[in-house]
């Protein structure tokens, strides 16, 4: 292997170094800002460095079909620190600033959608609601005023009959509905 390849390689494995730094940083802030259940943790931290692993090699293999030496080492190493060393406290600043970015782009969604959803279902419902209650009010006063004009009639209609009445046995079940429906017409009218 010629020293173009092996410098080459070098570059490329302090790349990847700084970019593993980088998603590990924005992956612990992340897990910080969204306090993540426990028994997550561990397991986002093994899909971790099984990316990683994939992504080194993937690295390695293109730029010198996958020889590790002990440069490429020192080139993941060196990239990592130096990562950490120069660029980690502002990686962590723009992943917090772009969080909460997200977090308000979210929080204008949710009340766009809000306001332009709820708020008038809201309002209709509170309108129906309104006009149902007058509507039912217009209903029980209209059935209030032909039941005192046809009480007359009624109650002529019922004086022949009521010897007839008196000796009927109702059933149980009918007596029951009967208290049932005068309850109910005593409580409206």
């Amino acid at each position: 292997m010629n020293p173009e390849i092996q410098w080459i390689t070098l570059g490329w494995m302090l790349f990847s170094g700084a970019a593993l730094g980088m998603v590990y940083d924005s992956y612990r802030v992340l897990s910080l800002s969204f306090r993540f259940p426990r028994w997550s943790i561990h397991t986002i931290d093994l899909v971790y460095w099984i990316a990683a692993a994939v992504f080194v090699f993937n690295m390695l293999y293109a730029s010198n079909h996958g020889e590790l030496r002990f440069y490429v080492f020192l080139g993941l190493f060196l990239g990592v620190w130096v990562y950490f060393l120069v660029l980690s406290v502002l990686t962590q600043k723009i992943v917090v600033m772009l969080i909460g970015i997200i977090k308000q782009f979210c929080y204008i969604i949710y009340r766009a959608l809000y306001i332009i959803l709820v708020i008038p279902i809201k309002g209709i419902l509170r309108i129906l609601r309104i006009l149902f209650g007058f509507v039912i009010a217009i209903l029980l006063f209209l059935i209030r005023m032909v039941y005192y004009i046809i009480r007359p009639f009624l109650k002529l209609l019922y004086l022949p009959i009521r010897p007839l009445i008196s000796k009927w046995q109702t059933p149980s079940w009918m007596a029951r509905m009967f208290s049932r429906i005068k309850e109910w017409w005593n409580y409206w009218f």
